[in-house]
């Protein structure tokens, strides 16, 4: 390796360095806001923060790679620009393409590595995530956080403090019991609690003492529900036991909105692709014939009805095409309402199946974008470095000014872009490859067109498209200046 390509390569290293970290850090926070509900009053040991926040981490790579890339490479070449290093490089006989090389070599790799943590290091890492939530959720004592209503089974529990091993006591506790009409029409109030439960019971036991029950009473006579009766006791102690095993079952499939495709790699997406596909069409294909023999009607030699005779002469009537000539009139209308009742019951059923196989599609689309997404990941690193690293060399400016407004609009449209893509592929509205592509492919012609102008020293003003917006604030200042002089 040269000197130049040394020293290329350790300007744009130390760049990349402090901008990662400086995202990571923002990012970090950010997530940690996010999942704040879900460890927030828990209970939850600095340990396990350290831990849930170590499974986040390597989520954040697909955002933070990227934007790391074009801000660097923005302020890397903009800052040979500004300080004349590109002129000198160039009077040495070097071109861009040149000065880029061990750069885009560096680049290649980064996106390698992209590309194996969205398909190896991700999927582990959201399903940890996932797993350690649900975890959280479980255990009785760290669902329940003081001083707010907490989500446990049927039931919304308020406690003021908790104390004791495992946080087990309960003191100020208030249950709303849920109901099928969603209005909490039963309340329990004691002044004390305690938490029991056993390892190999999906049963929780909430035992309150000193403590009062009420509940509304809704008569069937409307007239008398005007008087608001309700039944109130008091009681010494009083035991709840609440179902956990529904809490305790880990879907995957539809925590926080995730799917299982987010936990799978390359190979097992192709292989669950194909699975969905097939069993897709099995289903289509099944019910197509079910649908063809409701409406088939299959008439044997033996069976058909015979020929009605003429009322004058007694001979059969010739067969003119038309069934229900042979059907006799007084059994037409039973037949017209039995096909009507069959049509309706074909209608119904094509609703229902269209609901599931759309349900089904979306699934596939989910899987397919998935799996897209991966590589897209990859070229976006790449695509990143080739916008950056021209618009650095004609803008001609570094540090965190220029550079920073710059690659911030580029990558909130890639970003947003990318995010409406995945919510239109997952939802089947458009194919899965354009959708985890398109953001990609639409700024792919604006990094051809910019690493063309940076090679071939052809400079972008920026006053055509900046001066027009400057003469409109400045219209708009002057013409109130004008308005308060009157």
């Amino acid at each position: 390796m040269k000197r130049i390509d040394r020293y290329i390569i350790t300007s744009f290293l130390t760049t990349f360095t402090s901008v990662f970290v400086i995202l990571f850090c923002i990012f970090i926070l950010y997530a940690l806001w996010l999942f704040i509900p879900d460890l927030a009053g828990k209970g939850l040991s600095v340990w396990m923060v350290v831990k849930f926040l170590s499974y986040v981490m390597p989520t954040l790579v697909p955002v933070i790679l990227p934007l790391t890339i074009l801000l660097s490479s923005i302020m890397t070449f903009g800052t040979f620009g500004e300080n004349y290093e590109f002129a000198a490089m160039k009077s040495a006989g070097m071109s861009l393409s040149r000065i880029s090389r061990g750069l885009v070599f560096f680049i290649l790799i980064l996106s390698g590595i992209a590309f194996f943590f969205a398909n190896e290091i991700i999927p582990y890492s959201k399903y940890k995530v996932q797993t350690f939530r649900s975890n959280v959720k479980d255990k009785p004592s760290l669902a329940i956080a003081e001083g707010q209503f907490n989500d446990l089974g049927n039931y919304n529990i308020k406690v003021n403090k908790k104390s004791g091993e495992d946080d087990r006591f309960l003191e100020g506790v208030v249950i709303h019991k849920k109901s099928n009409s969603g209005k909490n029409t039963t309340v329990t109030k004691a002044k004390t609690g305690e938490l029991i439960s056993k390892d190999d019971s999906n049963i929780l036991q909430l035992v309150l003492y000193d403590g009062h029950h009420y509940e509304d009473i809704i008569p069937k006579n409307y007239e008398e529900r005007r008087k608001n009766p309700f039944l109130k006791a008091d009681f010494e102690k009083y035991v709840i036991n609440i179902d956990l095993s529904g809490l305790m079952n880990v879907n995957l499939d539809s925590d926080n909105g995730e799917g299982a495709d987010d936990l799978l790699n390359v190979s097992e997406l192709k292989y669950t692709i194909d699975s969905l596909k097939v069993a897709y069409q099995s289903e289509v294909n099944s019910y197509l014939d079910n649908i063809h023999n409701r409406i088939t009607t299959v008439i044997h030699p033996t069976d058909a009805p015979k020929p009605l005779k003429d009322s004058i002469s007694g001979a059969d009537k010739d067969f003119n095409g038309d069934l229900l000539s042979i059907v006799p009139i007084n059994q037409r209308n039973q037949l017209y309402e039995n096909a009507s009742n069959n049509m309706m019951g074909i209608k119904y059923q094509i609703v229902d199946q269209k609901y599931n196989l759309d349900f089904k599609n979306k699934n596939i689309k989910s899987h397919e974008f998935s799996m897209y997404e991966k590589f897209a990941i990859a070229y976006g690193c790449l695509l990143m470095f080739f916008i950056g690293a021209p618009l650095g060399a004609i803008i001609r400016k570094g540090g965190f000014g220029m550079p920073i407004v710059f690659a911030m609009i580029i990558f909130v449209g890639y970003h947003f872009s990318t995010t409406f893509g995945r919510k239109v592929a997952q939802d089947g509205t458009l194919d899965a490859f354009i959708g985890a592509f398109g953001s990609a492919l639409i700024l792919t012609p604006l990094a051809i067109i910019l690493t063309y102008r940076a090679t071939n020293d052809k400079g972008m003003s920026l006053d055509r498209y900046t001066q027009p917006i400057q003469d409109f604030f400045k219209k708009i200042f002057k013409n109130k200046k004008d308005i308060q002089n009157v």
